[in-house]
């Protein structure tokens, strides 16, 4: 499929909230963590690194809201949060996200947020139940104006390096329609553990102190 590559990657509060386990995974790779907003249709908020690549990382937390409850995205971030945070998955951009909705069989959704500059973000995505069934699975989004994507700005060389997937590259490729190797040219792809808990285990930053693993 033409133009779908990895956009970000999610992590899911830990026990002790947003901002602690932004300060933490900060720390971690050596990039500032900007606020990032409320998404209001799924009841969740998040915090953003901005990386090289046109990538970023976003650790998002739910809301004591309604709609965290009945939104695909709300119910995975809720439920991995839960289980004591971590790695919730990796998502990949798409040009035309119509291409996708038509080999899934069901529609895309709509997502907003507004910056603390006032600026908002919209965009459109789908998979978020494949990777609440199957978390290896990677889920869709496609931006309605790329000049305000969260990486816009960054002021950073760190770069995800490399993803680990604990499950089955057959498996992946076939929900993408090609193998995860060609969504990035600078981006190793690990599968493991095929039998075990699928899932995205870890994600190794390139850092100029060397490569992290998170």
């Amino acid at each position: 499929m033409v133009g779908m590559r990895v956009d970000h990657v999610s992590y899911a509060a830990e026990h002790d909230g947003l901002h602690a386990t932004a300060a933490r995974l900060a720390k971690l790779i050596g990039v500032s963590a900007v606020d990032g907003g409320v998404h209001p249709r799924f009841g969740t908020r998040n915090v953003i690194f901005q990386l090289a690549d046109d990538r970023y990382v976003e650790v998002v937390e739910c809301l004591d809201h309604p709609a965290s409850d009945k939104a695909p995205f709300g119910q995975a971030v809720r439920a991995r949060s839960e289980m004591g945070g971590g790695w919730l998955g990796w998502c990949v951009q798409v040009e035309d996200i119509t291409s996708v909705e038509k080999r899934l069989g069901r529609r895309s959704v709509e997502g907003s947020r507004h910056r603390p500059d006032g600026v908002e973000l919209r965009w459109r995505q789908i998979g978020i139940k494949g990777l609440m069934s199957d978390p290896q699975l990677p889920y869709y989004v496609q931006w309605d104006d790329l000049g305000v994507h969260p990486s816009v700005g960054a002021a950073t060389t760190v770069s995800i390096d490399a993803l680990q997937i604990g499950g089955d590259p057959e498996r992946v490729a076939e929900w993408l329609g090609l193998p995860a190797s060609r969504t990035s040219s600078v981006i190793d792809f690990e599968f493991v553990a095929p039998r075990g808990t699928p899932g995205l285990l870890a994600v190794t930053f390139g850092t100029p102190e060397g490569l992290v693993t998170v």
